[in-house]
């Protein structure tokens, strides 16, 4: 039998897709690199780093999706994860430490 391969995209291959991503809402927007820098409160290499695919802040990403009205993408990211109340009925209560006090005995 043959074992199914998946493949993932590098780190790198999601900074560049992101990046296409972003460059494409800009232009769908009729705005230039400039305008979204400043309306996003961002320095211009910003957002040429985060289209580029090169390293850039997660503060940067957020600033420039809100000014492209993409917000919806962080939802599907970091979706609102809820435990059910029976669930939390399970969960143990961490187990705290009880320090006592040593005491020191003189030396001789």
């Amino acid at each position: 039998m043959r074992a199914i391969m998946q493949t993932y995209k590098t780190v790198q291959e999601w900074r560049q897709t992101i990046g296409e991503n972003i460059r494409n809402l800009r232009l769908q927007r009729n705005l230039d690199r400039r305008d979204l820098a400043a309306q996003a409160g961002v320095a211009l290499n910003a957002v040429k780093n985060l289209e580029l695919g090169k390293n850039t802040t997660t503060e940067t990403l957020i600033r420039v999706v809100r000014i492209l009205d993409r917000t919806d993408w962080f939802d599907s990211l970091a979706p609102t994860i809820s435990v059910s109340p029976m669930a939390k009925g399970n969960l143990k209560t961490p187990r705290q430490r009880v320090f006592k006090n040593r005491k020191i005995k003189p030396k001789d």
